[in-house]
């Protein structure tokens, strides 16, 4: 399993892993405690917060747990507390919380019944959800029972998992585009924001500058998931058309290839070998967060000469997990326990381990792709696909086109996990234990595109795609 399929993973976990049976059993540690040691192995979490900064943030979080037992209020506050580590992989999974959780928490008739973007603030509906609301594509929201969408955006980032100070990733994923089984936005928007009995009360202003006002239905998790968009199986997770001006585009929502069987190696050199006619190729990663590392395949076909990527440093700090923790870590391969066993310090003492979180080299491998190549970035990459988008800019390969990307040039965190299980509230949080530190001080920020475009409130209402058009004028131009 590489680096960026944990997720998978952590569906399909059974148990955490087996400790040696004690002369006398020993008592359980309690919630905080677990959260708090379980913390300390992370390995980013002093990449942008001091030691002190940690501890007070801990002991309001403490505080806070013990004057409000409730689930609902506890999920809040650990999702607070996992999101000030600032790194994009640690969070209240919740595809990772035990289905009482899942039923309590998220299966609630809470959720807006329509899809957005986040555009300079403004909520723009993108579609419908379900229930007919009236409401076109591309008209700006202005209240959400009686609260505008600027405040609810401002009171929910502070739970949004996201590298460093890149909040543009945050915004994202408070995004409700359609595409995920159980959205963030929903989660959050559900506890915080809930509807009145009658549903919610929305005001927006129509693209003809037209202002409405009505109480719309609340929708349900299950009406969420039977509309969701986007591919469902292992055999079409990707489109490929060829437009009349001779582009190429190859639409990629997600890399997420590993619960099937699918041959993407096989799929992608038979389409590549049908460019030798084409103008040019658009890779369109813009709504793709990651998954498997199939960047590298692509890479290796877009350059004629080998190619070092900028080198990140694995890091880890411990060389064994505590046993009484243990049974809290779950995880999908035991020897995560002892993962610092083959680290070296460095002169810092940080714990490193051997190999790099890319390739030393990474050499061509053919057919090469033969058409310029563009690929349509944004916010959403932030795993396998900011690793990507890094790597072409680095080597030239391709034009990135879009907007600056998720994920962090400081590093991100990943490639082993351990899934937190609280015993007494029930709860889970995803805990990377590698870190992904670079040979030299690199910026607070994603990677920015080569040409910088995106869409507007009305480039929506007009159904017009100024990012891809852009894309396909630049390759044309040549």
């Amino acid at each position: 399993m590489d680096r960026r399929s944990f997720i998978a993973a952590g569906a399909a976990l059974g148990t955490a892993a087996a400790l040696p049976a004690p002369l006398r059993a020993a008592p359980s540690l309690d919630d905080l405690t677990i959260v708090k040691r379980a913390l300390l192995l992370h390995p980013g979490l002093y990449r942008y917060q001091s030691p002190r900064e940690f501890e007070r943030r801990f002991a309001a979080f403490a505080s806070e747990w013990h004057d409000h037992p409730g689930q609902a209020e506890r999920f809040l506050a650990l999702s607070r507390l996992t999101a000030a580590v600032r790194c994009g992989h640690t969070q209240c999974n919740p595809y990772n919380q035990s289905k009482a959780v899942v039923a309590s928490l998220f299966d609630r008739p809470t959720r807006l019944p329509f899809t957005f973007r986040w555009i300079d603030g403004q909520m723009v509906v993108i579609g419908d959800s379900g229930a007919v609301t009236g409401i076109v594509r591309g008209s700006v929201i202005q209240q959400i029972n009686g609260v505008t969408p600027a405040t609810i955006l401002r009171t929910l980032l502070p739970y949004a998992r996201a590298d460093g100070g890149n909040d543009a990733k945050r915004v994202a994923l408070l995004e409700m585009r359609g595409d995920e089984a159980i959205e963030t936005f929903d989660i959050y928007q559900g506890l915080l924001f809930p509807p009145g009995p009658d549903g919610h009360r929305v005001a927006w202003r129509d693209p003809t500058g037209q202002r409405h006002e009505a109480t719309l239905p609340a929708i349900t998790l299950a009406t969420r998931k039977a509309l969701r968009s986007g591919p469902r199986s292992d055999s079409d997770l990707w489109d490929w058309t060829i437009g009349a001006d001779g582009i190429a585009v190859l639409t990629m929502p997600t890399w997420v290839t590993y619960r099937g069987n699918w041959n993407w190696q096989a799929w992608l050199t038979e389409r590549f070998a049908t460019l030798r006619d084409a103008k040019g190729l658009i890779i369109d990663l813009s709504s793709n967060e990651g998954g498997t590392d199939c960047g590298t395949f692509i890479l290796q076909r877009l350059i004629d000469r080998p190619v070092r990527p900028l080198r990140y440093l694995n890091r880890v700090t411990f060389r064994e997990t505590p046993a009484d923790l243990r049974s809290a870590l779950d995880t999908w391969d035991d020897s995560f326990h002892t993962i610092g066993h083959a680290a070296v310090p460095d002169a810092a003492g940080h714990l490193i381990l051997p190999g790099d979180e890319d390739e030393s080299v990474i050499e061509p491998a053919g057919p090469r792709i033969p058409v310029p190549v563009a690929v349509l970035t944004g916010p959403v990459n932030s795993s396998a696909t900011f690793s990507f988008a890094r790597r072409i800019k680095e080597a030239r390969a391709a034009k990135l086109v879009g907007s600056t990307t998720g994920g962090n040039m400081r590093g991100i965190n990943g490639g082993a996990y351990f899934f937190v299980r609280l015993p007494q509230s029930g709860l889970e949080f995803d805990l990377p234990i590698k870190g992904y530190y670079p040979e030299r001080p690199q910026p607070d920020a994603g990677v920015a595109p080569d040409i910088a475009v995106r869409n507007s409130a009305a480039d929506i209402a007009a159904g017009y795609d100024r990012v891809l058009d852009t894309a396909q004028k630049v390759l044309l131009r040549g």
